[in-house]
């Protein structure tokens, strides 16, 4: 049996906020400001999103607007 190629979520979401903020031409520290983190560990997220938390990504979406579903759909 093949194993299936599974993306977690932290990653997909990762992707679809480095996606919005090329859409918007965002740069590296309002990005920062609205996941509340500071700029070097958008580098580190870069590399392994997975201590990325619920509450940077609330705060994402409401700094921007953005419904998760919204978000999703990038």
């Amino acid at each position: 049996m093949k194993k299936e190629i599974r993306i977690p979520a932290y990653k997909r979401i990762w992707c679809k906020i480095r996606y919005y903020q090329q859409l918007n031409d965002i740069t590296n520290e309002t990005l920062a400001k609205y996941l509340n983190i500071s700029v070097r560990t958008l580098s580190t997220y870069d590399k392994d999103a997975k201590n990325l938390t619920l509450g940077s990504i609330d705060g994402f979406l409401y700094n921007t607007g953005l419904s998760l579903e919204q978000l999703n759909t990038l």
